[in-house]
């Protein structure tokens, strides 16, 4: 029986993991964490068929200057002399261009339709992890985003996915949990949303029935090479061997990948999360508060609010309190009911999320190494393409047709 070692205990690793045991594989997950926490924990729970244009895209360039200069903005790249950062911008730069976009909707599509289509079969299983499909509201305050939003949804119609364009009134009538201070909104009927913390309990329950093997708290150091082959994984926990390796390390993929002479150009996307306990007055449906880029997801008696990409590095363990108070200022002009107040900090959860300059994934066997699988760089989209990118890779490793072309999650 061939062993698969993963390396990255998210949620793409865990869903990777499940794959492949389902496929007959003798699977060990590595994570230097204890498994508690992660971007799959904090994130809004959302599954986004309706998100088809990538973080690069014209006018990302121009927009991200102005941001730059405001400390509440959404965006914003945290200034260092990096080459990294150098060479991710110049690439970021390359493919913030139309056609970059164009081609990468498609892809973007049928990789989230598969996912939804999994993660509804999980559901069939067992709805621990409260999933559901009320689609995604894109909220907005001023006529310059209505169009922009309006725009986008064009393109999503064209591809196939059902969309309303709705009136303040029709918000009204729509929104019913809490009140809306809004002139209008996109309605994704596409899309659906979980609440995460109880989708990884349910995964890792489902990888203990199926034998896999879960090491946490252990720090891959090394590995042994020979003629591109990896045979071994170095650990502070000791040596193991491997037939295959499957990279889903998430922000820290670029720092593994070094050890073996694999260039991966991946930043950390810091964002930032909390969520409001048993909460009687809440929005029914998940939205994004466009002006602010918020997200807003009820979780069963909860709800989780999120929002800013702050590209940085892993070192960046700060939080920082103009960029929550944004988030806040945004909820409460949105929802003037709800008076959300500015978290504490240890109410204050964040993540890295692994973003390329393309926008795009990385779905891939590797260029060089010859047993060595990519799955990482899937940016704020990582729970919602996880399961599509855990069969996908498995259908690599098999060496089986791919169920979605994978052209343009090659990195």
């Amino acid at each position: 029986m061939k062993k698969v070692s993963i390396i990255g205990g998210g949620i793409i690793g865990l869903c990777t993991a499940y794959y492949l045991a389902k496929e007959g594989y003798q699977v060990v997950v590595f994570d230097k964490s204890d498994l508690s926490d992660g971007c799959s924990y904090g994130n809004a729970g959302m599954i986004v068929p309706s998100h088809i244009i990538p973080l690069a895209q014209p006018g990302m360039i121009a927009q991200g200057m102005k941001w730059m200069f405001d400390s509440q903005s959404p965006f914003y790249v945290k200034p260092r002399l990096s080459s990294d950062l150098i060479k991710w911008g110049i690439q970021f730069y390359k493919h913030a261009n139309l056609k970059h976009v164009e081609n990468s909707m498609l892809a973007l599509r049928n990789l989230s339709l598969l996912s939804k289509e999994l993660y509804r079969d999980f559901a069939l299983e067992n709805n621990s992890f409260f999933y559901k499909e009320k689609g995604l509201l894109m909220l907005y305050k001023t006529d310059k985003v209505a169009e922009e939003i309006s725009h986008e949804a064009k393109y999503a119609e064209h591809l196939g996915l059902e969309v309303d364009y709705l009136s303040r009134a029709e918000v009204a009538k729509l929104e019913t949990g809490t009140k809306t201070d809004v002139i209008g909104a996109v309605h994704y009927k596409s899309d659906a949303h979980l609440y995460p913390q109880k989708f990884m309990q349910f995964i890792k329950e489902e990888l203990t029935r199926l034998n896999v093997q879960v090491l946490p708290n252990i720090l891959v150091q090394d590995f042994t090479l020979n003629n591109n082959i990896i045979s071994e994984i170095i650990t502070d926990k000791g040596t193991f061997s491997t037939d295959e390796v499957v990279l889903a390390a998430g922000s820290w993929s670029p720092e593994i990948a070094k050890k073996l002479n694999v260039k991966l150009s991946i930043l950390p996307g810091k964002g930032y999360s909390f969520t409001l306990k048993d909460q009687e007055k809440k929005p029914a449906i998940p939205a994004i508060l466009c002006e602010g880029k918020v997200a807003v997801t009820p979780m069963n008696t909860d709800i989780r609010f999120g929002g800013t990409m702050e590209i940085t590095h892993t070192n960046d363990t700060q939080i920082n309190a103009k960029r929550l108070q944004g988030i806040v200022n945004s909820i409460n002009e949105f929802y003037p009911d709800l008076k959300v107040n500015r978290p504490v900090e240890k109410d204050t959860w964040y993540g890295f999320r692994p973003c390329t300059p393309s926008g795009m994934p990385i779905i891939a066997r590797d260029k060089k190494i010859k047993n060595l699988v990519l799955a990482t760089g899937h940016a704020m989209m990582g729970l919602s393409l996880a399961p599509a990118t855990g069969k996908i890779i498995t259908e690599i490793i098999s060496g089986k047709p791919t169920s979605v072309n994978t052209n343009m999650f090659q990195g």
